[in-house]
């Protein structure tokens, strides 16, 4: 596909912009002093899931051809705390040192409302998740390996469980916390910790990929579980390869799940609205259910 600039450009929503050689475009939002940049994905095609001779795969890792037919921006860090209590006076977080350190401790739930809220506060930015696809898309930045960084990982490019390396890595660094947001290099395309740090909620509801190639798709139409992905601080370097899902849900609140904002994302199969109207049921029945707030919660999480 040719370069796609995105429509309008700059976004209504943008206080200042640029044009990176090597990462292309970016724009950035300005709330009340929080910025928080954004890079522009080009549409594309690309290999979702592992191959078979990946390293400590997962079933549920198949591999499968993904077109995404149109460009999206992406957050280029996870939601910092910062912005978090610019648009809700509040900060959930365990980690509370830094402004700069990712929000965590949020639900999927939570962070829909967090996203309708900032959606009011900035008009024309229409922020969702991103779908699975897109998230994924972008953690590869263009490669095919276990991780954007090559075919394994240390603790100075990520942050996880350094006793606990992948493959045949060497051990090193267990920070047991998040770090702030760009403290390590950044993918190919520009964005900032895809691996560990924090887990990221997406849109959809988990559940087995279709067969054969997909275009622009947004997971199933409804679940009982939501998709993360990216490992976090707490998690084995098996944990954060790009391919690698877990799924948690709505209501869980954990010290090792974030989200990463995706501004415009249209209603349809691609969208937010779409993924709202599959969460209604789900949200009716869950009304008066308290969500747990710390490690353990009490909320079904993981891999079974």
């Amino acid at each position: 596909m040719s370069f796609v600039l995105p429509d309008p450009f700059p976004p209504p929503w943008a206080s200042e912009w640029e044009e990176d050689a090597e990462w292309g475009l970016a724009a950035t939002l300005n709330l009340n002093g929080v910025k928080q940049t954004f890079r522009w994905i080009q549409p594309g095609t690309f290999l979702m899931g592992s191959p078979e001779g990946e390293v400590d795969r997962y079933d549920d890792e198949t591999p499968h051809l993904v077109t995404l037919t149109c460009g999206y921006w992406l957050a280029d860090t996870a939601c910092t705390q910062a912005l978090w209590q610019a648009v809700t006076g509040d900060n959930p977080s365990e980690f509370k040192d830094d402004p700069a350190n990712p929000v965590e401790q949020v639900s999927w739930d939570d962070v829909q409302t967090f996203i309708a809220r900032l959606n009011e506060l900035v008009p024309g930015l229409a922020a969702g998740l991103p779908t699975e696809a897109q998230w994924e898309n972008a953690c590869r930045a263009g490669t095919t390996t276990p991780f954007s960084f090559g075919k394994n990982i240390t603790p100075e490019q990520v942050n996880y469980d350094g006793n606990n390396p992948y493959a045949d890595g060497k051990k090193g660094l267990y920070r047991k916390r998040t770090v702030p947001v760009k403290s390590l290099p950044p993918n190919p395309w520009g964005l900032y910790e895809m691996h560990g740090n924090v887990d990221e909620w997406c849109a959809d509801w988990y559940g087995d990929y279709p067969q054969g190639p997909q275009i622009d798709p947004s997971g199933p139409s409804e679940g009982v579980f939501r998709v993360l992905r990216g490992g976090s601080w707490f998690y084995n370097g098996q944990f954060c390869r790009a391919a690698y899902r877990i799924w948690g849900e709505p209501g869980s609140r954990l010290y090792t799940i974030g989200f990463r904002l995706a501004p415009g994302q249209r209603p349809g199969p691609v969208g937010q609205e779409a993924t709202r109207r599959a969460d209604g049921q789900a949200q009716a029945e869950r009304a008066g259910q308290a969500a747990g707030s710390d490690a353990g919660g009490g909320e079904k999480w993981g891999r079974e």
